[in-house]
């Protein structure tokens, strides 16, 4: 199956969700009216693109009909697909990896699949001929080392680890050594999720934070956001206490396959402005997949 295909049949319950609502939309109307764009609206809610990226695409689409002169919904229905793509571009979607070693800090709460992205990273990362680090730094969940154990045997990564409850920022410094001795291109770090306890966590990612800063001070760095995107709009709350927390640099949307949802992806690019890097559209390792804005609506419209 194609990258274009995968992405089309991982999105399939949010294109079909869509289809039912916009297609009645476009095709209901043999003008573009006040009540062409009222539907619009609802139906872009309703695919959890939420309220104000809604709102925002629908005004953009009636200015960009004015502006051109645009006479059938048909042509409308292109206008928008360039709306929604140029929402999504707001930035670089790849991750940055310049320097050797390359940092790459996972957040986001327990249960959204954080642990197992790492491991599709870090397995993809390995098929492209890099070494890669994985610091186990959630101490809290025996579990999460475990399960990051079993990922750096599929994938052939290093793993450094510590006993359950450790101290998440001396596993870090260890794993960087580590890294440094064995001169990994990157260092994947785990960390826990548990964003009930905002201080706690602040106070622990500021800790990792400043070990990665002063131990490797001229690395490329990328925190990457792990979000469950079947939570839909509760997953962007999340983005943003989480922007505020930890500064953000990039977003992983995993489990799309399972949702109607799907348009939470470009609800989060537009209200924080930093880019979707990987979606998750299946179990394999190849099913996260990089993130591309055209190929995405294309397979969404």
């Amino acid at each position: 199956m194609g990258f274009f295909e995968k992405i089309k049949a991982g999105l399939t319950k949010t294109r079909n969700a869509l289809s039912d609502s916009l297609g009645s939309v476009f095709s209901g109307f043999s003008e573009i009216n006040d009540d062409f764009y009222d539907e619009l609206e609802e139906s872009l809610i309703l695919a959890d693109l939420g309220v104000d990226t809604a709102v925002k695409a629908s005004e953009r689409l009636r200015r960009t009909v004015k502006e051109r002169h645009l006479k059938t919904t048909e042509e409308a229905k292109q206008a928008l697909k360039e709306i929604l793509v140029d929402m999504l571009n707001v930035g670089d979607t790849q991750l940055k990896m310049d320097t050797v070693p390359s940092v790459v800090l996972v957040i986001g709460v327990n249960g959204v699949g954080k642990t197992t992205t790492i491991g599709k990273i870090a397995t993809q990362l390995g098929k492209q001929g890099k070494k890669v680090m994985l610091v186990a730094g959630d101490t809290f969940r025996a579990a999460a080392a475990d399960q990051l154990e079993i990922w750096a045997g599929r994938s052939g990564a290093d793993i450094v680890r510590q006993h359950e409850g450790a101290d998440p920022a001396s596993v870090v410094f260890d794993g960087i050594q580590a890294a440094k001795a064995r001169q990994s291109d990157v260092i994947l770090i785990d960390t826990a999720g548990r964003l009930h306890n905002k201080q706690n966590l602040m106070n622990e990612l500021n800790k990792i934070s400043r070990i990665v800063e002063r131990e490797l001070p001229d690395s490329s760095r990328e925190v990457l956001l792990v979000l469950d995107g079947t939570t839909g709009q509760n997953g962007l709350i999340q983005a943003k206490q989480f922007k505020e927390i930890a500064g953000v640099t990039a977003v992983a949307l995993t489990k799309l396959d399972g949702t109607a949802k799907g348009g939470i992806v470009i609800a989060v690019s537009d209200a924080l402005q930093i880019p979707v890097k990987f979606i998750g559209v299946g179990e394999q390792a190849d099913d996260l997949m990089p993130f591309v804005a055209r190929d995405f609506v294309d397979a969404l419209l």
